[in-house]
């Protein structure tokens, strides 16, 4: 246990010191020989660890030689709100609890966040444990910009969402990270296509830091093409940011926004979408382009 005073007042910012500690700990998103000395270290020594999948707990446990002594406890997407409050009690009374996901850092895009927050906000403390990250392993690898960037997630399941999400997304300038399931991977690719256009500069790191890792370079639309087959592993897609938009929208500017909607049109994007993403992209008012896409006459 951390221990110390108690935080009688539970003041925001304070944390009362008397009760365990939450330890966010960074696990391997491939080799296991990337696992810190520190992570070996908590593993052996924490009373409480919540896994995302126990059996994959040791047996990175033992890769690193560690002998696991406290308690595992399953902590996934189905069971985390039961789970969350059996670890709060833990942390109340004293005890450390270790948070690993299967890869990576937990609370990115898997419910650790959600222990976090409730943590902090009933004033337990809360530290991490610094390691392997595929969304910073992918931006450093892809050779985009990496000075202003966002982090997507898993992009929305749904096809009309994912749409609208992507539609949204066509103007931004920051490089922006997905996460892909390997059977939508394709999918998503020539959707991204569709919406930020075919010539977006992208790239695919697949299975990063493992035997078979691929990392594929390429616009949209070739990545698109290639990935149509299928791909296997584990998949972050990098997009670059969109181009700074135009600061006049001159009859030039809205007759090529059209084009540019009819050719999103033609690659599969609805045509609210492709107005919506074009409109972004470009800097053209959305009003005009759309009246120029339905009553043509009137672009000029």
């Amino acid at each position: 246990m951390r221990g110390g005073a108690g935080n009688p007042g539970g003041l925001v910012g304070e944390t009362d010191t008397a009760a365990g500690t939450l330890i966010l700990a960074a696990a391997p998103i491939g080799r296991p020989d990337d696992a810190s000395g520190r992570l070996a270290a908590e593993l052996a020594a924490a009373p409480v660890i919540a896994a995302e999948d126990t059996r994959r707990l040791r047996r990175l446990a033992g890769r690193l030689g560690v002998e696991l002594t406290g308690r595992l406890v399953s902590y996934y997407e189905g069971a985390e709100a039961e789970r969350r409050d059996f670890l709060l009690r833990e942390l109340r009374a004293g005890h450390d609890v270790l948070l690993v996901t299967d890869a990576g850092m937990p609370g990115v895009s898997d419910p650790g966040y959600r222990l976090t927050a409730a943590a902090a906000e009933a004033g337990l403390r809360v530290t991490v444990l610094p390691g392997p990250s595929a969304v910073t392993a992918a931006l450093a690898v892809s050779g985009l910009p990496t000075d202003r960037f966002c982090f997507e997630g898993f992009p929305p399941r749904g096809r009309g969402d994912r749409s609208r999400r992507f539609a949204e997304l066509a103007g931004e300038r920051r490089t922006m990270v997905f996460f892909e399931s390997p059977r939508r991977a394709g999918t998503t690719l020539s959707e991204l296509s569709a919406a930020f256009g075919q010539e977006r500069r992208a790239v695919v790191c697949r299975e990063l830091t493992k035997t078979h890792e691929e990392v594929r370079r390429g616009t949209l639309a070739e990545l698109a093409a290639w990935a149509a087959g299928g791909l296997l592993g584990e998949i972050t897609v990098v997009v670059e940011g969109a181009p700074a938009a135009g600061r006049g929208a001159g009859a030039g500017d809205v007759s090529a926004a059209v084009a540019e909607v009819s050719r999103r049109v033609a690659g599969g994007a609805s045509r609210k979408d492709a107005i919506a993403a074009v409109a972004a992209e470009t800097g053209v008012p959305r009003n005009r382009v759309y009246d120029a896409v339905v009553s043509p006459r009137d672009s000029s």
